[in-house]
């Protein structure tokens, strides 16, 4: 007959149940089981953790097996998971995205660009943020009637109206148009080239720069027999494409479109009854009145 001390030798011993497992997460006090050091966690490097204890001294231990205690509990320490840094989301405009945006009702300030093409870009790099403010961009035909489209338009205290024009150089023919209108609540801003897929970075749409062009050739077609972009409408989807962001758009035109969203933003000032009112201009381009 076997003993039952026998029986017990022969018998398969319990397994100890596993430490439980814990992030070395700055802060979290530890003891190390064998030193006795106890310290909070300051980081983790080269696999062992660093323990501070309430003197200010730093030991590092290894991140070994139930190496230590929390409250006389053994654990084993585990590198902490790293956090994504978190950032706020960008627009393509480089402003903080608004989340869950649903677009306001729109104001009646307005702003005019040249053309279908021009207000493509315009909302491929300020999209976000006309929603964000209820500002409508409307394309215009060119320049040649502008002041009476301004009369239709009938500016106003918050009905103000913004413009962008090509080519807004001393000398050309839409800076002599511009300097001939006159309106408190109206500003127009433009950049220096002569069509707007010249606003666009060359490196952004891979090549090194815009080709020169006879002035007796239309610029766009040119362009494209130039590059081999085959039709102006082909050579217009290849630019638009190239743009996701304010940072391949050129600078002009980048401070351009930011002065015209302040212009048609800003609140009016306040105004006594018995008086007007007129606030300097502080948005540069051409102020009008």
């Amino acid at each position: 007959m076997r003993s039952h001390s026998y029986h017990d030798v022969l018998a398969t011993p319990r397994r100890a149940p596993a430490a439980q497992r814990i992030p070395a997460e700055p802060g979290l006090v530890v003891e190390d089981a064998v030193s006795g050091f106890c310290g909070a966690v300051v980081g983790c490097e080269h696999g062992g953790v660093v323990l501070e204890d309430r003197h200010g001294r730093h030991r590092v231990f290894p991140l070994n097996p139930a190496a230590f205690l929390v409250d006389g509990t053994p654990v084993t320490l585990v590198p902490p998971r790293r956090r994504a840094p978190v950032t706020p989301s960008r627009s393509a405009s480089g402003s903080v995205r608004v989340a869950g945006l649903r677009a306001r009702t729109a104001r009646g300030s307005r702003i005019w660009v040249e053309g279908i093409q021009d207000a493509e870009l315009v909302e491929r790099v300020w999209g976000h943020d006309l929603r964000v403010e209820g500002v409508v961009v409307e394309p215009i035909d060119g320049v040649d009637a502008l002041a009476d489209r301004i009369a239709a338009f009938a500016p106003g205290p918050g009905r103000r109206l913004g413009i962008l024009v090509d080519h807004l150089v001393p000398g050309s023919k839409e800076s002599r148009l511009v300097e001939r209108l006159s309106h408190d609540h109206v500003l127009v801003t433009g950049h220096p080239y002569v069509d707007i897929w010249a606003a666009v970075k060359p490196t952004s749409v891979g090549i090194s720069a815009w080709p020169d062009v006879p002035r007796d050739v239309e610029w766009k077609h040119g362009v494209c027999a130039a590059l081999g972009w085959g039709e102006p409408h082909d050579g217009w989807r290849r630019v638009l494409a190239a743009v996701t962001s304010f940072r391949d758009v050129e600078a002009p035109l980048l401070g351009a479109v930011e002065r015209l969203i302040d212009f048609v933003t800003e609140p009016e000032p306040a105004q006594h009854p018995d008086e007007q009112v007129t606030a300097p201009s502080r948005h540069g381009g051409y102020p009008m009145g």
